[in-house]
């Protein structure tokens, strides 16, 4: 299979040295490139992880390197339609600066105000247009392309995020709590449509991951 995986947290300028984030690692979408490698499949890697650590070195892995939203938009754009399967494991911010200033904002007496607008889902965008009508392989085969979203949750975990597999259509969701953010060892739910909830007993990131290739495989 030829797997698109996004990681990291992007970061949304106010000005040219400040920027709203958040506090993802890029572990986990690290840890799922790597299983998708060791398990054979062709892996681009969208991160906005710069740290050497993360560099991975292998012939069947294209990584680019975003920074914002907007560029991860951009880039899953170029390698969808190139893609088996899209795994959304980074953490994207939902606002955006409406006007960054192009100077760094000196520090004054009086507070000021920030104004936000969502930035692009990504997920949904991806959930729509996985299955496009012109793409077939042959007289019979029209091509199904999977995408699997997470969902971070701290209250409602499994209502809330089987509402987003099935309000962005996607084919499997994973699911955690902000104890999962920089830990060792985590502990996930993961659902499809067809299927009901799984919880994965608490494991290395690495171990997760070798568990959510092998049920995208299945699917």
């Amino acid at each position: 299979m030829r797997i698109l995986i996004t990681a990291g947290a992007t970061r949304e300028y106010i000005d040219p040295v400040r920027f709203i984030s958040n506090a993802s690692s890029g572990r986990m979408g690290d840890a799922l490139a790597r299983a998708a490698l060791k398990a054979g499949h062709k892996v681009t890697l969208i991160t906005t992880v710069g740290d050497s650590k993360f560099q991975i070195s292998n012939s069947k892995l294209k990584a680019v390197k975003v920074e914002t939203a907007a560029q991860m938009f951009r880039a899953v754009k170029r390698y969808f339609h190139r893609c088996d399967c899209l795994i959304m494991a980074a953490a994207v911010a939902d606002y955006t600066p409406v006007r960054p200033a192009k100077t760094k904002i000196k520090k004054g007496s009086k507070s000021i105000t920030i104004k936000l607008k969502p930035t692009v889902d990504i997920l949904k965008w991806a959930g729509k247009h996985k299955n496009p009508k012109s793409e077939i392989r042959g007289p019979k085969f029209r091509l199904r392309r999977l995408v699997v979203g997470f969902a971070l949750e701290d209250r409602n975990v499994q209502a809330n995020a089987e509402r987003k597999l099935r309000d962005k259509n996607l084919d499997m969701i994973i699911a955690n709590t902000p104890a999962a953010i920089g830990a060792d060892e985590i502990s996930v739910r993961i659902k499809t449509p067809d299927r009901k909830w799984q919880k994965l007993p608490k494991a290395s990131k690495a171990a997760v991951a070798k568990k959510i290739v092998s049920l995208v495989e299945g699917i």
